[in-house]
């Protein structure tokens, strides 16, 4: 299992659970997803964040972008400036007839992406 938390999120994955074996949250949210959507959603979040980094020596410090994307069957915004940014995510009935909605301000966002990341890489079902 692994547990991992921060100022305004919170990241929980444990695969002995068979039908949510995450928990994504932030400030007085959380909720469970299944495999197929946590890894779905690391993807998205994944590749929002590698555009914004791929963009970040483009934009003047003061400079504000919106980078967003769908990934059925998610839709996810990171907004924010070259140096800070949040993150709003949806995900939308899809697969399992259920809808929900998280938001991770600046730097909460940065820790829970970067949280993510280690998560999956290090139980060996990193998706890319």
């Amino acid at each position: 299992m692994i547990q991992q938390e921060g100022p305004g999120w919170r990241l929980a994955r444990d695969l002995s659970r068979a039908d949510f074996p995450a928990l994504i949250g932030g400030e007085g949210w959380a909720f469970e997803l299944t495999q197929k959507e946590s890894q779905v959603l690391m993807a998205l979040l994944c590749e929002l964040t590698d555009q914004h980094q791929a963009l970040q020596s483009q934009l003047m410090s003061e400079e504000s972008i919106e980078l967003e994307m769908e990934l059925e069957p998610w839709w996810g915004c990171l907004e924010g400036s070259r140096e800070s940014w949040g993150l709003r995510v949806v995900l939308e009935g899809g697969w399992t007839g259920r809808g929900v909605e998280g938001h991770w301000p600046a730097p909460a966002a940065q820790a829970f992406v970067a949280a993510m990341r280690t998560a999956w890489d290090t139980s060996g079902n990193k998706q890319g």
